[in-house]
Order: C-alpha cells, then structure tokens, then sequence
C-alpha cells in the first residue's frame, strides 16, 4: 500500500534536498511579505503561503497564483531571518504543481513553463518565437500583430533565426534530462 505523505512533507522534502532549510524554521514575521516586489499579483503572501503549506492546505496552495507569480529576485530569501530559502519554495511549488496537474486554470506560467521544458529538450536552446507561442494568445490581436512585425524584423535583420538551431550532441542532453523528467518522447 503507498504512503500518502503530508503535502507540508513532500514540499519540505523537495526543498531539503536542494537547500536543507525547510519552513518549519519560518518565524512567521512577514519579512518575505513585505519585501516581495510581485505581491499585488499574488492571490496569498508568502508567509500565508508558508503558514497554508505548514497547515497541509494542500488544495489552497495549489489552487492559488502565488508561486506563478514570484518574480525570482530572491529579496525574500536573503532577508529571511530564519534562513528559508523562500524563492525555492515558490520553484518547489512549481514542480510539484507540474508533477501533479494541479494549478490554478487560466495561468501562462505551466504552459511556458512545459513549452520551455520542451524547447530545450528538443534542441538544447531558448528560442523566443516558440515561447511566444504559449503567452500570446491572451494579448489582443493589435498586440499579436505587433511581436510579428518585431519578430519578422529580427529574422530579416539576421538577429534571430528564422528555425531554432540545435546544441552538437542533443541526444546526450536527452538522456540526461529524461533520468530526471518524465518527457516523454521529443521530436
């Protein structure tokens, strides 16, 4: 029978084995709150965030935007006085969303970040027009028409190819990346 483990464990646990510091030691004083450029955008503060995942509020957590919309300038993690690294809270949180198909509908971030995912699988690189790809269809179509115009000047010009080129050796980063995703098959 599989052990069903506390969501404040599993996210604890994925922290751990990348910083060791796990939220248990959060004091709760609100520094990462107050500190957090992107917090208008977020439906919960990261210390509520902290406090919900403590408490294994599990479905409150996944179903709210805050970790989608950290902005990773780490301004909560380097003030934390008890040492959390805050901002790999908010990556945890990502994943472990990614892992399990639960977040909040309407949002970019899984959707870029699965095409980003992606991308570099299948060629080893970013490449800006596929990216595009995943956001721009919640611009109007002035916008759209706009980054087309941007990108057909850029390909023109020579600064961005036209197809994305791929890494020498991209099945060496394929086999890498698959002992740790499960990708899937990549084109």
């Amino acid at each position: 029978m599989a052990v069903e483990y506390p969501f404040s464990k599993v996210i604890g646990d994925m922290m751990y084995a990348s910083h060791q510091n796990p939220i248990t030691d959060c004091l709760q004083c609100g520094t990462c709150s107050g500190t957090c450029p992107a917090i208008e955008y977020m439906d919960f503060s990261p210390r509520k965030i902290i406090g919900m995942i403590r408490a294994n509020l599990k479905e409150d957590v996944l179903s709210s935007n805050t970790y989608w919309s950290c902005a990773s300038c780490y301004h909560c993690t380097v003030r934390c006085p008890a040492g959390i690294d805050i901002a790999e809270m908010m990556y945890a949180l990502k994943r472990y969303s990614m892992w399990k198909s639960q977040f909040k509908e309407g949002l970019i971030g899984p959707d870029f970040s699965e095409s980003f995912v992606k991308m570099i699988v299948n060629s080893g690189r970013s490449y800006e027009p596929i990216l595009a790809a995943t956001y721009l269809p919640k611009y109007s179509a002035s916008a759209i028409v706009q980054e087309a115009l941007t990108a057909s000047g850029l390909v023109f010009s020579g600064k961005m190819n036209l197809f994305p080129k791929k890494i020498k050796r991209i099945k060496n980063l394929q086999n890498v990346v698959r002992r740790i995703l499960p990708l899937g098959e990549t084109s």
